[in-house]
């Protein structure tokens, strides 16, 4: 299912802080891969349908399924860039039918044609920062105004800048709740859980992709290197800028 988001009114900030604050410490000795489920659980009575799940529909499907046991019908945000793989498309619509849950694409103000015109072709190989920005941080930004919290796939081991990455934080810049739950979790458990639980994944990860985003701006990486080497690969960049 792809629709709209739900979209509420939001609580007031102090409390939600107050709320990381305090499963924080009802939370601190969490570490196992289990563990996941308590601090979704604990998601879905606090925050109802003001909760939602950013995916890229690579390995993070791991992620929907979790918050799909203990939310069904959680909207699940997927950035439509205009420039993802064929394989991650059909991923989102493998997982949309395997899981209940609300898929909502989540659109940049410009389709790749108008940015073109507006800003010339392949801006994401001059100015990635500014591609970005416009296809997937401004327009996530915008979505999350309807939420009191979110879920992501970040994981430590995903690179230096995400090592210290907490089960939960507060999100300065959305201003809201953001929750990891597989932070601590390995690339292997999270290919062991959806082979267990037999959830879609994106096939490019088992082709040479560790790390999935959009086309022009991902390769492979060789067998060592860093998952995250492939994007943007040759440039300095390794963030798009959502979680920095």
């Amino acid at each position: 299912m792809t629709g709209a988001g739900v979209v509420t009114g939001r609580r007031d900030r102090a409390e939600l802080k107050a709320l990381v604050a305090e499963a924080n410490e009802r939370f601190a000795d969490l570490t196992a891969p289990e563990d996941a489920a308590a601090v979704l659980a604990w998601a879905s009575t606090e925050f109802g349908d003001r909760l939602a799940v950013a995916c890229s529909m690579a390995a993070d499907t791991v992620v929907v399924d979790l918050v799909a046991k203990a939310h069904p019908g959680v909207d699940v945000l997927f950035l439509e860039t205009g420039y993802h793989f064929a394989d991650t498309l059909g991923t989102k619509a493998e997982l949309a039918f395997a899981l209940d849950v609300n898929v909502v694409d989540v659109m940049p103000k410009l389709t790749v044609a108008e940015q073109d015109e507006k800003y010339g072709r392949d801006l994401f190989a001059r100015d990635p920062a500014a591609c970005c920005a416009m296809r997937k941080v401004e327009p996530l930004a915008e979505q999350l105004a309807g939420y009191d919290a979110w879920v992501t796939g970040v994981r430590r081991e995903d690179s230096p800048l995400r090592a210290d990455t907490p089960l939960i934080d507060w999100d300065e810049r959305h201003q809201l709740v953001k929750l990891n739950p597989v932070a601590a979790w390995t690339f292997d458990q999270v290919l062991a859980h959806a082979e267990e639980h037999a959830v879609p994944i994106n096939p490019l990860l088992a082709d040479g992709y560790p790390s999935i985003g959009c086309e022009p701006c991902t390769k492979r990486v060789a067998p060592g290197e860093d998952p995250r080497a492939g994007r943007w690969a040759g440039l300095t960049k390794t963030e798009c800028g959502i979680h920095t």
